[in-house]
């Protein structure tokens, strides 16, 4: 009796151990086909904070959480925005903010890959003291750079409204905070991103002036409005963009990054904005192997899903570029 009764539970408990542990199994496996996917790939994938601006602007991510948030999403690689933290710094202090975004890291297994840095002066102002200023704003984010082991800055080029004195005055600024850089270990590369940046030409003219190893670009897919009816780098419409294709065909032998910007996509998760095979096939050809971060700015769907819809994106199209 006791043998009759012991041999159903003993099958019922080797069914449902079996069960059980296929069901972790394959929620394993699923994790891991998410955090392992870009093995194949040519590339490695981080994500740019400013996907999440709209949560952490609204208090719903703080972004001493953004390591962990990429890691959960499937990242290796993250690109902070200095801007995101400015209410951090008031409260903590830059080397406390620091040593957590460091520490952060860390418990995470993420890397620090680089930090996109706005709001400290043009380095490309015609004015010397103010292009000087721009430059020493700038060191204490090439500081940073070093201390959480990121490999660049994200700087932007603006200052001055003439072509001519543009390209002059960006290479002086550039050069100068590129040669505290190399001191430090840091690259400084320079994103399109508005006004003479998004033109590719003059910009990567200025990167050859400048000659220096760790002076760069990183080419971002949708930034290369050059002007706008509002006069300003940002906001109001486009009235002059560079082609884009063309433009990041000219950054990338300067590229040190790619920043896979998104906008909006397709039932089939195509983006319909820019031509993404054709875009991820430059990067490739130019030979390039280091991170590409994902970008979303769209506002059709959540920050997360565009960001997955973006990720899901650049996996689909890196495997088929690598066979």
């Amino acid at each position: 009796m006791i043998r009759k009764i012991f041999i159903p539970f003993f099958l019922l408990f080797l069914v449902t151990s079996t069960l059980v542990g296929c069901k972790e199994s394959a929620s394993k496996s699923d994790k891991d086909l998410v955090l392992n996917e870009d093995k194949e790939l040519f590339f490695k994938l981080s994500l740019a904070q400013w996907s999440l601006h709209r949560a952490i602007g609204s208090d719903k991510l703080d972004p001493l959480d953004f390591a962990e948030k990429a890691k959960s999403m499937g990242f290796e690689g993250i690109e902070y925005v200095s801007g995101l933290y400015n209410k951090k710094i008031e409260s903590m202090g830059m080397q406390t903010l620091l040593d957590s975004l460091k520490a952060k890291s860390e418990a995470h297994d993420i890397e620090n890959v680089l930090i996109m840095i706005d709001g400290e002066g043009n380095l490309a102002a015609s004015d010397e003291e103010e292009r000087n200023q721009a430059v020493e704003n700038h060191k204490k984010w090439v500081n940073a750079a070093e201390f959480l082991g990121c490999h660049s800055i994200r700087v932007n080029l603006f200052g001055s409204d003439n072509a001519d004195d543009w390209i002059a005055n960006a290479t002086i600024g550039l050069k100068q905070l590129a040669e505290y850089g190399q001191s430090k270990g840091i690259n400084v590369i320079v994103e399109n991103h508005g006004g003479f940046s998004s033109n590719a030409d003059l910009l990567t003219r200025v990167i050859k002036n400048i000659d220096m190893d760790n002076c760069g670009t990183l080419p971002d897919f949708g930034n290369f409005c050059v002007k706008r009816d509002s006069g300003g780098n940002w906001g109001g419409n486009c009235v002059e963009e560079y082609d884009k294709y063309k433009g990041t065909e000219e950054m990338m032998p300067f590229a040190k990054g790619v920043s896979a910007k998104s906008y909006n996509f397709d039932d089939e998760g195509n983006e319909t904005t820019l031509d993404y095979p054709r875009l991820m096939k430059i990067v490739k050809d130019a030979g390039y192997t280091g991170y590409v971060g994902v970008e979303f700015e769209g506002s059709n769907v959540s920050e997360e899903k565009g960001i997955e819809l973006t990720r899901d994106l650049l996996i689909k199209i890196g495997k088929e570029l690598s066979k």
